[in-house]
Parts: C-alpha cells; structure tokens; sequence
C-alpha cells in the first residue's frame, strides 16, 4: 500500500482533481459575484482545467529538479536511479529509455480505447438503418477514434524516438532530460480529458474540428480542444528536445552521414514537430476563444471566416502526416538491410529524401479545400506539389526494393511487418493521387475512399512499421524475445483483416458511402459489403488481442535474447539488453557506415562495454560486416 501512494501519477491525479476542483469552484463564486450564472460548462471547466493541469504536473512531480534549483538546492544529476523495478514508470523519471517506454505503453492504450470506439461504431454501419447507435453517439464515436488514433501515433513516434535515437547515435541520454520526462507527462491527462470526452456530450465534428459545428458542439468538444493542446505542447518540446540531441550529442566520429536512417527520419519529424505544431494550436485556440468568450473568428456575421480555420488546420495536419510516417519509414530501413544482409541501397539519397518529403508536405495543404471553395488558381499548384511530394517518398521505395534485391532475405517476424507496411504505404501513395488532382477529388471528397486511404497511409506508414519496431527492438528493452508463432499469427491476421477492411472501402466510395454518417441508402445495395469491412474489421482485433498477449506473456516469462539476437550493426545492439542505465561508459568510435553488411572489412563502431576490460579479454567490441 505504501508502494501504491508513493507513485508520482496517484499523487498527481489526487492533486489534479483538487487543482480542478479549486478552480472551477473559484469560477463559479466570481461568476456569482459579478452577477452571472454560477454554472456556465464552457468558462467553468476552462478555468478548472487550467488549474488542475498545474496542480497535477506539481502531484506527478514534473517540477520537482526545477523548484529545488529556484530554491537554491542544486540540481540531482539526471539518471541517479540504479534500479528498473515498476515503480519507476509511473513517476517523472528522467532516463530516456523509461521515457520511451511510457510514450509506447500510453500509446498502445490509447490505441486500444480508439479502436473499440470504432468497432462500436462499425457494428453500427454494418447494415442500412439505425441499429442501436443515435447519429449523434455515432459521429462522437467516430470522431473520438479518429483524434485519440492520431494522438496515439504521435505518442508512439515519441516514445519510439525517445528510447532509440540516443542509443543509436552514441550518447548518455537526451539532451535535455527533465524536459523529456515533463514533455511526457503533460500528455497523461490530455488522455484523460479525451476520455471524459464522451460522457461530457462527445462532438460531432470528426477528428478536424472543424468550426461552425466545433464552436457549438457540446462540452466534450473542449475537452478534446485542450487535450489537443497539452498533446501538441508535448510534440514542440520534444521536437526542441530530439533536435538539439540529434545536432550536439553524436559519437565521435558519427557524421551526418554515417547516422542510421531512423535518426534522419527523427531529424526531419523534429523540424516538422517545431516548425508547424503552433498553426493548430493557434487555429483551436481561436475555436475556444469563440465558444468561451463569443469572438467571432469563424462567425461571417461577425465577420469571420470559416476557411480560415481550414488553412490553419491544413497548415499543420498535412505535415503532420509526415510527423506519423517519417519514423514508421525510418523503421522499415532499419529492418530491411538487416534481414536481407545486404548494405541500404542509395544510402545518401535515402537519408536526404526524409527532408525532401518534409519540405515538400508542408506546401501541399490546400488539397484538402479543393471542395472548400478556394480560389481557383490556388487549385493548380496545390495539386502539382501534391504530385511532386511522391518523388522523395519513391526514393525510399525504391531503395528498399534494391535492397532486398539477391539479398539473402529471412522472414521473421520484424521482416514480415516491414514488407506488409511497403505494400499498404504504396497502394496509400498511388490511391492518394486521385485525391490530389481537382477534377477526381471533386468526386471522391468526403467518401469512403478518403477512409480507405488514409488508413493505407497511417497503417503503412506508421502501424505496420511499428509493431514491425516492436517485434525487432523488443529484446533490446526487455532482455526477452516475443513468441514467433504467436507473432507470425498476429501478422496474418493482421494483414488479412487490414486488406479485406480497407480495399473494400475503396469500391464503396466510388459507388456513393459517405463517410462519417450512421445511416445510408439500403437502395445503394452498399449493406452486404459494409458487413463484410465490420467482420473484417474485428479481424484486425483479434489480431491485436494475440499481440497483448504476446506483449505481456513475453515481457514475463518470455525466451532469453542475447544481446544481438539479429546481428545488427547499429550501435544499440552492442549493448546488453536491457541497456545500462547510463548507455555507453565511454563514447563509441564511429568509423563507418551502419549498413555495410558483407562488405570485407567494414567497421560501423568500436565499442567500449561496460567494466573497462582490455582488447584481450573482449573489451572492444568491433561492429563489422556482420
């Protein structure tokens, strides 16, 4: 019991609820006071989540290095703690690789919560007519699952990013590490307000947002705006906080281009997390501005604007697709050389395309107003860069395919995930050019097809690649190897039901499904292969039940891994599994590329391990051709 009450999120629950609890209860007695309704759900609950948030942060002890240096007690050297008993997961602990590992434990549950909403809600469009679902729980569901999926992928990115990149460039932790454990924990009740979103009222907006309909929604939308927020605020920090790492805290001797792809893609997912994340954020703020104190951005009677929000959102949201993607695809050429012994084709290239597509997704936005009513001669060349943005993407591809090419390929299960992830992100790729050019997106706009494909993107880009990361890293964090068959079966599963879900999608797009609707015309003759895309659908569940079990089974009582169990050539893997808690006693020597299977001679890395033993006794751990 005592255990329990000394952890950092009871404590900062406990102190959250009150710091709420506080100050919605000064709100209301200054609303009395001023002559106002004490209870007005939009002003009061602002003002009470703006204290607790704080308060909560206080409890969790995010502040805690912080208010011991303003009050003159010096500041703990970061990574003092010896020990990785479970306790320390859920307090504000500033070692990356428990940072990490709380970003993927948040995200998977997220993902879990999400994907039963929409599984509810497929049940529901499983057949013509209102089954059990009123439309407006229906598009609160929908909408829920579309922003909570999202808010997964980037805790995931994080966490992915967070427990790898120091480990792979050679150094001790990240660079700031206080600020990575609060970037962390500012995320925990954006989670929670997403949660009580739905028995707040929901929203019926879908994942946009989008005003009027967001500055009249009930309260569960405010919710969803602040959890956003804390979200988006966790994604600048961590931005600031991969790039400085990224730019000053490489081995000696690890140029730019001798980094590993996956720390390129982090590069590039860094400049588009600083860069772009304050568009949304101002865009929303403007939403709450409006339901909280009636100004009127958005209202044309007032003389707002309605698309201006949609440029704002767009600004933002299409490079953040690249903020999910970039890491999935920088997991992908990790995998592959790996598992075909074969150096990464066109390395350079590689590496330079993940700005490429960087820069090139952040001008591309206006495709999703080519319905808005935009002025027309901003149609041309928002669909012409949305055409040129598929040659950086290519580049990878097809580096991929070299590759594998007379490569000695092993399908385990990693591989498995990397292949599917190519061929989903692909059909994602080619499937989206009909919604770049204006004369198809006028047709497909707001169908199924935009469904189908922007699940093939996420899940491609992002999904497939991730349980992918998991299934290869996994003995690098727990010391344990996942089960093969169980892993094996969560991939078929996984692939069956993600193809027989989401092609169908396709063809009831261009036969007339809108999407985010409850109900649809039985005279479309759409019923039978909706069922069809629902029995899939549980299909995809299923197959992430066997993943929890293999998760949770494996971590437990799984088979012992060495510390190499892939013959990597990527300086995590010559540590041992789990990682020291300091990494590298001494920085590596980097000598080449991290790529270079079979070539003669070729070193990566020369690694000192931990206890200082001479070259004679093993001491230096020379990571060659492998």
């Amino acid at each position: 019991m005592r255990t329990l009450l000394s952890l950092g999120l009871l404590k900062g629950v406990i102190a959250g609820l009150a710091g709420t609890a506080v100050g919605m209860a000064l709100t209301m007695v200054v609303r009395s006071a001023l002559g106002y309704p004490a209870w007005q759900p939009d002003q009061v609950t602002l003002a009470g989540t703006l204290v607790g948030i704080p308060a909560y942060l206080a409890g969790v002890g995010a502040f805690s290095a912080w208010w011991g240096w303003v009050l003159g007690k010096g500041i703990e050297e970061p990574g003092g703690h010896h020990f990785w008993g479970w306790t320390r997961y859920f307090g504000a602990d500033p070692n990356h690789k428990v940072i990490g590992i709380q970003y993927m434990a948040t995200s998977l549950v997220v993902i879990a919560v999400a994907g039963i909403y929409q599984l509810i809600a497929r049940l529901e469009t499983s057949q013509p007519g209102l089954q059990f679902l009123s439309p407006d729980t229906y598009n609160s569901l929908m909408s829920l699952h579309g922003i909570m999926m999202l808010g997964a992928v980037l805790l995931g990115v994080s966490g992915m990013i967070n427990y790898l990149v120091p480990l792979m460039i050679g150094a001790r932790d990240m660079a700031f590490p206080r600020l990575n454990a609060f970037s962390y924990w500012i995320t925990v009740p954006a989670v929670f307000l997403l949660l009580f979103a739905l028995p707040a009222g929901g929203f019926d907006t879908g994942w946009t947002g989008y005003p009027p309909l967001s500055t009249k929604a009930p309260l569960g939308m405010q919710l969803m705006i602040l959890a956003f927020y804390l979200v988006g605020w966790s994604s600048i920090l961590g931005g600031v906080n991969f790039l400085a790492t990224i730019m000053k805290m490489r081995a000696p001797g690890m140029g730019l281009f001798r980094m590993p792809i996956f720390v390129w893609t982090a590069l590039a997912t860094a400049f588009l997390q600083i860069v772009f994340t304050q568009f949304v954020g101002i865009a929303f703020l403007m939403v709450l501005l409006q339901r909280v104190l009636g100004l009127g951005f958005f209202d044309p009677a007032k003389g707002g604007n309605v698309l201006l929000f949609q440029h704002l959102f767009w600004l933002y949201s299409h490079p953040a697709v690249y903020i999910f993607v970039l890491p999935g695809l920088g997991v992908i050429s990790e995998i592959v050389p790996v598992f075909s012994r074969k150096p990464l084709f066109g390395y350079r290239l590689v590496a330079l395309s993940s700005f490429g597509i960087a820069l090139q997704g952040a001008i591309v936005w206006g495709h999703h107003m080519f319905t808005a009513g935009i002025e027309e001669w901003l149609r041309i060349p928002f669909m012409v860069t949305t055409m040129l943005v598929a040659v950086p993407t290519g580049v990878k591809i097809f580096s991929w395919l070299a590759t594998m090419w007379h490569g000695k390929i092993s399908l385990d299960t990693p591989m498995l995930f990397a292949l599917t992830a190519i061929a989903v992100f692909l059909v994602g790729g080619l499937t989206g050019i009909p919604n770049g050019i204006v004369p198809t997106d006028l047709y497909i706009h707001d169908t199924y097809w935009v469904v189908a494909h922007f699940h093939h993107t996420l899940f491609g880009g992002f999904v497939f690649p991730a349980m992918a990361a998991i299934y290869f890293w996994f003995p690098k964090v727990t010391g344990r190897l996942l089960n093969r068959g169980l892993g094996k079966l969560h991939w078929a599963l996984m692939t069956v039901g993600f193809f027989v879900t989401y092609e169908p999608m396709f063809w009831l797009g261009l036969n007339g499904m809108r999407r985010r609707i409850a109900d649809y015309d039985p005279a479309l003759g759409l019923g039978p292969m909706n069922t069809v895309v629902s029995v899939a659908a549980y299909v995809i569940a299923l197959s992430m039940l066997v993943f929890f079990v293999n998760l949770v089974a494996s971590a437990w009582r799984g088979t012992r891994a060495p510390a190499n169990p892939w013959r990597s050539r990527t300086l995590e893997w010559q540590l041992s599994s789990p990682p020291p808690e300091h990494n590298f006693p001494t920085p590596p020597q980097v000598l080449g590329s991290p790529y270079g299977f079979g070539i003669p001679g070729s070193v990566h890395a020369v690694v000192t391990p931990a206890g200082g033993a001479g070259e004679e006794k093993g001491g230096l751990g020379r990571v060659s051709s492998g």
